[in-house]
């Protein structure tokens, strides 16, 4: 189940509407529209988390341990980070496909690669010229 269905299936079990969560959760009514049909996701946690107090649930529901990953990536190095960690998970998910791994070690490994990205990142730093440092 994707973020979308989450928030959708959330947001009906409730019994709200979307201009009802939009005002709850202090977004636009549009953007939940978009969140609803996928086009878009949450890019920061606290948008993320205002969804989830709306909706009377927690973070890691609505984004699912790969959205949580990309969200926190983007918080932590922006949106090429965001990128990388989603076409890092989206790859890695394809390796699980119709395996048998408990959802435990799965997110583990998740959890290992994320830490990998980012210690090659921090050591990818260190040999970046000094006049392209920001």
């Amino acid at each position: 189940m994707e973020f979308k269905d989450r928030l959708k299936a959330r947001r009906h079990m409730l019994g709200i509407s979307q201009e009802e969560l939009a005002k709850k959760s202090g977004v636009t009514g549009r953007t939940i529209q978009n969140y609803e049909l996928g086009t878009r996701k949450p890019q920061n946690i606290e948008t993320a988390q205002k969804l989830a107090l709306a909706l009377d649930t927690t973070v890691e529901y609505l984004l699912g341990n790969d959205g949580l990953l990309v969200a926190e990536a983007y918080e932590r190095g922006g949106a090429r980070s965001a990128r990388d960690i989603n076409a890092l998970v989206s790859e890695i998910s394809g390796l699980f496909a119709g395996g048998e791994i408990a959802e435990d070690e799965k997110d583990g490994i998740m959890a290992a690669l994320n830490q990998a990205y980012w210690m090659a990142k921090e050591k990818n730093k260190k040999y970046t010229p000094s006049k392209y440092k920001k």
